[in-house]
């Protein structure tokens, strides 16, 4: 039985420390905060509750795995979750555009698509994700599923099957802007990128390939959880528990120590010293001490402060919740898009006469999820778009509270709040994370840091991903 160490208390740490105790070792997680879930946090005020983080779940396979291989209880068992149908809403008030769109149903989405954009609309939409298919299918197992290969060369070709048609540029692979315009077009083509660019992904700096995330949400579903996703922490949380992982809050790590070139453990703010046999950090690995140990180059992210954070406004509205609402709705406007969240779950209000809504916007540092000249987004204009999506808002609105980078930061850690992306194949492999394994001996990343990135369901893939590299060695190469 080896002692584990791990630093932070997120999705993906927390899936790391469930499972590794599962597998005989005693765990340890550190985490600087009074509380577990990282990201995924709560916000409560007068009887209305908003999560603060990831208001859905895509891919939740990855929950499910970790659940069955942790314990006799599955995840349905411990969370009550719900497939969001219509599965999203586009507003695209430019276009005159307002479309709800079904959940898994790929017949059901280019019928819809016709009603909005005109016939053969829903064609060329389902022949873009058809390619899509084709990238994922090519890059799931190393993208996802395995650890990240030492040779990286074919992570850093776009595996979207371009058109060589319609003057797609050969000099370059296209971008996913490309695609967007060239193969779908007008309103259409904004629906494309604004789906893309929720995750804080510029479509015009990004490979083809990432297509493959409005194409996961298409096949696997959007999925709430009952109570808030914080319901999803919690469970996962007590799952750790069931299986012995031990937390220690208020403990914020130093430095990680090593002894002949081995992680050894850990030294806290207040001192102390934690011996360990491995090391997991579950949180940014550069919010440690350059010196704390010596890192190798590939072993740190390049992207972390200079990815795009969220500004979310949490609304309180009177009125009940009219029936047919859809949960999710992207209102796209130039220079902006906001994700409009209005879940049916009477945990979130405090009466059938009132209704929780959360809205929320990409953003900084400038350009980094749009154009260069894009204006920051403001708490006022995220209101004027989400008024779109909610008729009559600004009549209904009780009260509102933004919750900024800065908050953002306070809670995870992150550079000015920064929200790390899944990881994508192409670009030259910009979009990678570091391997889960690093040039230090006994020392692992976990978390949205680390392969194969950010999200609630990569994330919590790291679990299985550092779990079977500290348990089977190096050789692990995934879950056949």
């Amino acid at each position: 039985m080896a002692r584990i160490a791990v630093i932070g208390a997120g999705m993906g740490a927390m899936a790391t420390a469930a499972r590794l105790a599962v597998a005989g070792h005693r765990v340890t997680v550190y985490e600087r905060g009074e509380t577990y879930g990282g990201a995924v946090g709560r916000y409560e005020r007068e009887g209305f509750a908003f999560d603060t983080g990831p208001g859905l779940l895509h891919l939740p396979a990855v929950y499910r795995d970790l659940f069955v291989k942790t314990g006799k209880r599955s995840l349905e068992t411990c969370v009550d979750m719900a497939q969001a149908d219509p599965a999203v809403r586009h507003v695209l008030p430019h276009h005159g555009v307002d479309v709800a769109l079904p959940g898994a149903s790929r017949g059901g989405v280019a019928a819809a698509l016709d009603g909005a954009f005109g016939q053969g609309a829903g064609e060329r939409w389902n022949a873009v994700l058809g390619r899509a298919r084709d990238a994922w299918d090519a890059t799931r197992r190393p993208l996802l599923e395995e650890p990240l290969p030492a040779d990286r060369r074919a992570l850093a070709a776009d595996p979207y099957p371009a058109l060589r048609r319609g003057g797609l540029l050969r000099r370059r692979p296209p971008t996913l802007a490309d695609v967007a315009g060239r193969e779908l077009g007008g309103g259409l083509g904004e629906v494309l990128a604004g789906r893309v660019r929720a995750y804080g992904i510029d479509p015009g700096r990004a490979p083809a390939s990432a297509a493959v995330l409005p194409y996961m949400e298409q096949t696997f579903g959007s999925w709430y959880v009952r109570g808030g996703m914080r319901a999803l922490a919690d469970a996962v949380h007590e799952r750790c528990r069931e299986r012995k992982v031990e937390f220690v809050f208020g403990a914020e790590v130093r430095e990680v120590r090593t002894d002949a070139g081995r992680a050894a453990g850990l030294r806290l703010a207040d001192g102390s010293e934690v011996a360990a046999d491995s090391v997991v950090c579950g949180i940014d690995p550069r919010l440690l001490p350059a010196a704390s140990l010596p890192w190798p180059r590939e072993a740190v992210p390049a992207r972390g402060p200079d990815l795009p954070s969220r500004l979310t406004l949490f609304l309180a509205l009177s009125g009940a919740r009219p029936p047919g609402t859809v949960h999710r709705t992207l209102v796209h406007s130039p220079g902006l898009d906001v994700t409009v969240l209005r879940p049916d779950d009477p945990a979130t209000r405090p009466g059938a006469a009132h209704e929780a809504v959360t809205v929320t916007a990409v953003c900084g540092p400038a350009g980094a999820a749009g154009a260069a000249d894009a204006p920051e987004p403001s708490p006022d204009r995220l209101l004027e778009l989400a008024g779109q999506a909610v008729p009559g808002l600004r009549e209904r609105l009780l009260w509102h509270e933004a919750h900024t980078p800065a908050d953002i930061e306070a809670a995870t850690g992150a550079a000015g709040g920064s929200v790390p992306a899944p990881a994508l194949a192409g670009a030259g492999g910009r979009l990678l994370y570091p391997a889960n394994a690093t040039a230090v001996p006994g020392l692992y990343l976990a978390g949205g840091w680390a392969h194969p990135g950010g999200g609630l369901a990569h994330a919590g893939m790291t679990g299985a991903l550092v779990a079977g590299l500290i348990v089977e060695g190096a050789e692990f190469r995934g879950s056949q």
